[in-house]
């Protein structure tokens, strides 16, 4: 089975070199993880040790980030590498100040992942969620190092679970110990051999109460929100787009900010489009300006998070496609959330359901039904979903104070 892993990876990247010419992922794929060995050779410090922290892409650094932002807070004599495997991870993260080195891990074959541990010498490695490496897990594990995964998840439809799953499980008994989401996780472990797990909640709770206590204000917003009731949509998509802006312009008491995913010109066009009411966009505008505007598009990065403050109800994007977006980051300000019918793979998602703070839609009839009855006159209903999203929140904060005293006593 390893010789077949091993032929997998060496696939994978033949995969990405044919690619690269085309697409432009593949590429910053390929050409990021060029000169990586040199480049931690000329960075790394021989005096120090070092804390390897390995996320996928940009959710799961978001949930390491706690992590690593507590082991500064708390000066402990450690510095931070930090290693993505997915260009759009490394590409908005490249320059994180809270570690002292960021790059692309190189690839998972034998001789990168001996090469690479050789090089970092990690006291410590930190895998985030989902990223189950063989190749680095085995050498780690060779070499004494202590491993973890936090924030972890596990479902039936995974390899460890099924009746060929044995070899995969070898995967996970390379890791000290693993911080898991639920106690469903704790079950399936078990049923593998796997004991070394705790339940400690997902970090990202503690990231966006952080944000909350660290959010800038943005005049430009504030005067565009007055007095008015506000709807702000995140991370969407044009399906998405579609059954909001519908609503949007058959309600003239109502404000629609928009923070489309993608921010490229002929998709905020596309937008533009679809309106039927004053619009701004952030960048363009002034705070005279954008007092006098029904609708704000953001066409930029980087200001979701703080934006989520200024409304009153949210509709996160991707449920009509592969997935939804962020939740969290609204919700804690106390924001009920709608989204599209792909979200039944988000734990938070269907949580938030269950305690009446979210509301998966599958129609524009839907959303409309949801928002008219959010957006009454009577505000009682508002009030109170708005609080169970809060306290949602609340509750399953503490995972990084939990993990960080089971790594470090601390």
């Amino acid at each position: 089975m390893k010789i077949v892993y091993n032929l997998g990876i060496l696939l994978y990247k033949l995969m990405i070199l044919l690619a690269s010419p085309f697409n432009e992922k593949a590429r910053l794929f390929r050409e990021g993880r060029k000169g990586v060995f040199e480049y931690l050779k000329q960075e790394m410090d021989p005096k120090s040790n070092y804390i390897w922290f390995h996320a996928a892409s940009l959710g799961e650094f978001e949930q390491g980030r706690p992590l690593m932002e507590r082991i500064r807070k708390d000066n402990l004599d450690y510095k931070i590498i930090l290693t993505f495997f997915s260009p759009s991870g490394y590409e908005v993260r490249k320059n994180y100040d809270g570690a002292d080195i960021v790059c692309y891990l190189p690839m998972d074959t034998s001789w990168e992942a001996r090469k690479f541990i050789k090089i970092v010498r990690p006291s410590i490695a930190v895998f985030v969620k989902y990223e189950f490496w063989l190749n680095y897990l085995t050498e780690l594990k060779e070499h004494k190092i202590p491993t973890y995964i936090v924030s972890a998840i596990f479902r039936e439809s995974q390899a460890f679970f099924k009746w060929y799953g044995g070899w995969y499980c070898g995967f996970l008994r390379n890791f000290k110990h693993l911080f898991v989401q639920d106690k469903k996780s704790v079950e399936l472990l078990a049923s593998v051999g796997i004991h070394d797990v705790t339940i400690a909640g997902d970090t990202r709770f503690d990231r966006v109460a952080e944000i909350v206590r660290q959010a800038k204000e943005l005049p430009v917003v504030e005067a565009f929100k007055g007095n008015s009731r506000v709807l702000i949509a995140g991370s969407s998509w044009p399906k998405d787009e579609d059954l909001f802006i519908e609503y949007f312009n058959n309600n003239e008491n109502l404000k629609l900010i928009i923070a489309p995913h993608v921010v490229g010109e002929s998709h905020i066009e596309e937008i533009i489009g679809k309106l039927k009411r004053p619009h701004v966009r952030f960048t363009k505008t002034n705070e005279e300006e954008a007092a006098k505007a029904d609708c704000m598009i953001i066409d930029c990065i980087g200001l979701l998070s703080a934006i989520y403050r200024y409304g009153k109800v949210a509709y996160i994007g991707g449920g009509f496609g592969v997935g939804i977006h962020n939740i969290l980051e609204a919700a804690v300000y106390g924001m009920p959330v709608i989204f599209g019918p792909n979200y039944q793979k988000f734990r938070e998602a269907v949580e938030m359901e269950k305690v009446g703070a979210a509301f998966p839609i599958h129609c524009g009839n839907c959303l409309k039904k949801v928002l008219d009855e959010l957006f009454a006159e009577d505000t009682s209903k508002l009030n109170e979903v708005s609080s169970k999203a809060q306290e949602f929140v609340a509750q399953n904060c503490g995972a990084s104070d939990l993990i960080m005293q089971k790594i470090f006593g601390k």
